[in-house]
């Protein structure tokens, strides 16, 4: 068993004994067949990933990785907000016929601030202070900008980030206000522990731990077979992760530098309802 998936094992149980219920609450989500879409949830669920030991991809069901990179890069490296610079589908339903999202994601990274150093944007910043001031506690991205959120065509749910250098070790903490846990969990898990390794590996610096905060994990209510039947799959040794060591620069990256080995899962699940 890999020790991803046994925090998700763990979680899921946690979330279905003891979670609360949100049927007949009033709740936003509804089902394609416009019913309410309610949910079982935890408040302030905290995981923790050493990054040191394992890549932590789960191996009850198979994480499309490269998939996941892939929008990882669109947001934090290319700062897009376009669904054309994206390979996946997954944005498409948020996008205008333009293909923009709006003001949100990697729009809001790409943002230039003025700083005493000289105008740069989140990401920009982050990497400045790796580099010259690397033990500083100000590290931290945020793309929940309330005065731009009127023209985001989705809210952020993963916002944001605060790095923090722990002797040689790059650690980070994912702030995260809302998952939908069977569709989205593990999907973040191994966005966030990537872009630890690429962070580290131009900054000079070995990844530590991956913190992630949830402050509602839930499970939809025609989600909870599913995940019952998931979390008693037989589980399997972690994959190995592959990044090319000679990219020495954030933007150099691309998805041919990545690669996911010795990667034995459980049968995939799909069409999983999504709810909107």
């Amino acid at each position: 068993m890999s020790l991803a998936d046994d925090l998700f094992i763990n979680m899921c149980k946690d979330i279905i004994d003891n979670g609360y219920s949100t049927e007949g609450e009033k709740v936003r989500p509804k089902w394609e067949d416009g019913t309410y879409a309610y949910t079982i949830k935890r408040f302030g669920v905290v995981n923790r990933y050493d990054l040191s030991k394992e890549f932590p991809a789960i191996t009850l069901r198979k994480t499309y990785v490269k998939s996941a990179i892939d929008e990882l890069l669109w947001i934090w490296q290319k700062k897009s907000n376009n669904v054309h610079d994206l390979k996946s589908h997954i944005w498409d339903s948020w996008a205008d016929e333009n293909g923009s999202i709006g003001k949100a994601y990697g729009y809001q990274l790409g943002v230039k601030h003025k700083y005493k150093e000289g105008m740069m944007d989140q990401v920009d910043r982050l990497i400045y202070d790796l580099k010259n001031n690397p033990y500083s506690r100000r590290m931290l991205t945020n793309i929940y900008v309330h005065q731009d959120l009127s023209e985001m065509n989705l809210y952020p749910c993963a916002y944001s980030m605060t790095f923090n250098v722990t002797g040689d070790r790059l650690n980070a903490i994912l702030n995260q206000r809302s998952q939908d846990v069977l569709a989205a969990n593990n999907w973040n898990v191994v966005q966030y522990a990537v872009l630890v390794h690429m962070l580290a590996q131009v900054t000079g610096f070995k990844p530590g731990e991956l913190v992630h905060v949830i402050a509602d994990a839930h499970i939809y209510d025609r989600h909870i077979p599913i995940v019952k039947e998931l979390i008693t799959r037989p589980t399997h040794p972690a994959p190995k992760f592959y990044m090319n060591p000679d990219v020495k620069d954030f933007y150099d990256f691309t998805l041919d530098d990545f690669r996911i080995e010795d990667y034995e899962t459980g049968p995939q699940i799909k069409n999983i309802p999504i709810a909107i």
